[in-house]
């Protein structure tokens, strides 16, 4: 792939804004970003495009349990992941982690399998989003288990703590309840760089703290399934909201988290430690109205989803539409909500080096918005897909 220079109205590159400049991508990877000044400088072997409205990084999006009609683990095949991640990147999701909500062994080891198959593709430059994998569970509190199936539900063994600590399936995310898995696990855990993220907890805030301080940094959909921030019990919302050094998910869908408390979390947190996430389940991206989902079935009303007992069932949610509802509901600027949808999950992956900004050395993934913040292009590490 030669050099090739994207030109766009606006170009935010993860810190500052860009006025009439361009893109300069050589291979897959930004080489400089160049001023309207110096546009008529490059010679004839770059290939330029000239496209309306603003580039930004593209988004990275570490909670992904489904999208396209797919839920990633009822079909775990090489085509059924292929599908679910086409699906996201379509809407400007250019790095992601297929999530494997708490389930038997066999399937949690069968879509690392596959995950592993899709990540060394890319060895070959076969192009994929992906950058690893979320299990959400199985050590999770059965009084916070959401829509989650109970009888799945059980401590770690030394099987799944082998499986999380894989070196072929990227970066591995795990959600756990600190008061189910012993500290001495969550510590080995982070010790073989697994990003360990408190969820599905009714913990107190004391073991909440104590995870945190052996090294689990992350808390997943904050305020959803675990123990609430009260007076003299501050629980999980309460230590991951005081610890700076944590990252905290938030589902953006106008139904999981009232905009107040939305915008607290802003404030507490600062947009460099809080990332929208989907939560997207097999109904986001596609036009089915209901899917199976274990014993259950999970159906869309609108844009809510709720199984058939009861509970909210995941999102409809792609990251361009998280991203409009944070700068319509959270009334944030479009750059803040763009920095928590990219620079922010790659801080928490570990992958910042490379992933979620557009300065010389990151890869070239990118998205054109409009003005109305639809997803117009995408280009994966420098090849247009959108």
């Amino acid at each position: 792939m030669s050099k090739q220079l994207i030109i766009a109205d606006n170009i935010f590159d993860g810190e500052n804004f860009h006025h009439k400049a361009g893109l300069l991508i050589n291979n897959d990877c930004i080489e400089a970003i160049v001023s309207a000044d110096e546009l008529s400088m490059l010679g004839a072997s770059v290939s330029k495009q000239t496209v309306p409205g603003l580039l930004a990084p593209g988004f990275i999006d570490t909670q992904v349990n489904g999208g396209g009609g797919i839920l990633f683990n009822h079909q775990t095949s090489r085509d059924d992941l292929n599908k679910l991640c086409k699906t996201h990147l379509s809407f400007g999701t250019t790095a992601m982690l297929p999530t494997i909500i708490t389930d038997h062994f066999d399937v949690m080891k069968q879509a690392a399998d596959t995950l592993a198959q899709a990540i060394n593709e890319q060895k070959s430059n076969i192009e994929n989003n992906i950058v690893g994998i979320h299990f959400e569970g199985p050590g999770i509190s059965v009084n916070k288990k959401g829509t989650h199936c109970q009888s799945r539900i059980r401590p770690l063994t030394d099987q799944e703590l082998e499986l999380f600590a894989r070196q072929d399936i990227g970066q591995v995310v795990v959600t756990l309840a600190p008061e189910v898995v012993p500290a001495e696990q969550i510590k080995w855990l982070t010790q073989h760089n697994v990003k360990v993220s408190l969820g599905h907890t009714n913990a107190s805030y004391e073991v909440a703290k104590q995870a945190f301080d052996i090294g689990a940094n992350g808390a997943t959909h904050l305020f959803n399934a675990m123990s609430a921030l009260n007076a003299r019990a501050p629980g999980v919302v309460g230590a991951a909201l005081l610890d700076d050094d944590v990252f905290c998910g938030i589902i953006v869908d106008g139904h999981h988290v009232h905009a107040a408390s939305l915008k607290l979390a802003i404030k507490t947190k600062g947009i460099e430690q809080l990332m929208l996430v989907t939560d997207a389940m097999a109904l986001a991206g596609s036009d089915k109205t209901e899917v199976d989902f274990f014993d259950r079935k999970i159906y869309r009303h609108g844009d809510k989803l709720t199984s058939s007992t009861g509970e909210l069932a995941g999102s409809t949610l792609t990251m361009d539409v998280a991203i409009k509802n944070a700068t319509k509901t959270l009334a944030i600027k479009l750059s803040d909500a763009l920095v928590m949808a990219a620079a922010t999950p790659a801080k928490f992956l570990g992958l910042d080096n490379r992933y979620g900004k557009l300065l010389p050395g990151y890869f070239a993934n990118v998205v054109a918005l409009n003005d109305n913040k639809d997803v117009t292009h995408v280009w994966l590490k420098g090849k247009l897909v959108k």
